[in-house]
């Protein structure tokens, strides 16, 4: 056989269209290196419910959300991860402290939680398919706040209407993130006829919501905290189990409603003294 010159190989890596290369190498054309940073509470910038979704898989890059690239890889020394971009970070490449534990040690932070900064790692965005046992509290849907949601939903039905979230969102009665008001109920959208959204019980009901807890993972102990819940509150059980971690949620979620109607009634009071 006859070999084949070094010139002729770069002869023909010329003549190739930036294209063609991409089809050669698509892995190393999408794949990006980020300092990925471990991050503690949940939050969603676009109104993600966090109730509906697995918390402890989420991405927090400085990229503002699209209505379609919402699933990425995350990589690290063999061991991959699937994460929802569904929050716009200050700059930083900021993971969920139980991936960026697993990703790091290969155990959740709940069983062997560690510390650390920013690692190195690999990304690159996946077809939503990857993501979709993340939404398995929603049925697969993409879970937004009727009431605090809609311009970013009505980006995606008005630019992108054949994009993920336009074709698979699902709207409900919860007016936070953390899911600690609303009522958990669905809602629908008569879109374009209407802008807002028809609920059951009417539309952001301002109602305590006990019974959807949103549960953080701290760093860097590994334990579960209800999110939202006041500093002085007592610790929460474990997530997911009946009696006293739902207990422990409720009891949390009352003291900061009553916190808050009790300050809401000093600034009233306090207006009236003054005029």
């Amino acid at each position: 056989m006859r070999p084949i010159s070094t010139s002729s190989v770069i002869a023909t890596a010329l003549s190739l269209s930036l294209p063609s290369l991409l089809l050669l190498f698509p892995t190393l054309a999408s794949a990006e290196t980020v300092w990925a940073t471990p991050h503690e509470s949940y939050s969603s910038s676009v109104g993600v419910l966090g109730c509906k979704i697995d918390t402890d898989r989420v991405a927090y890059w400085p990229a503002s959300v699209d209505c379609d690239n919402i699933c990425v890889s995350l990589s690290y020394e063999g061991r991959t991860l699937y994460l929802l971009r569904i929050d716009q970070s200050g700059g930083a490449h900021d993971v969920s402290y139980d991936a960026w534990n697993t990703l790091v040690t290969g155990a959740s932070a709940t069983k062997d939680p560690t510390a650390g900064g920013a690692i190195a790692m690999e990304t690159e965005n996946v077809p939503v398919d990857k993501c979709k046992p993340l939404l398995n509290k929603a049925g697969g849907k993409f879970p937004l706040s009727a009431s605090n949601s809609m311009n970013f939903l009505a980006s995606c039905l008005t630019d992108k209407p054949d994009s993920f979230v336009a074709k698979n969102y699902q709207l409900y009665n919860i007016q936070d993130p953390i899911c600690t008001w609303g009522i958990d109920e669905k809602c629908t959208l008569d879109w374009p006829e209407r802008n807002q959204a028809t609920c059951p019980k009417g539309l952001g009901t301002p109602s305590a919501l006990t019974d959807a807890p949103v549960w953080n993972v701290q760093y860097p102990t590994g334990k579960h905290v209800l999110a939202g819940a006041p500093p002085e509150a007592p610790a929460a059980g474990t997530p997911g189990t009946a009696g006293a971690s739902k207990n422990a949620a409720g009891r949390a979620r009352r003291l900061s409603a009553e916190a808050l109607g009790l300050s809401a009634a000093v600034v009233a009071y306090s207006l009236l003294y003054v005029l």
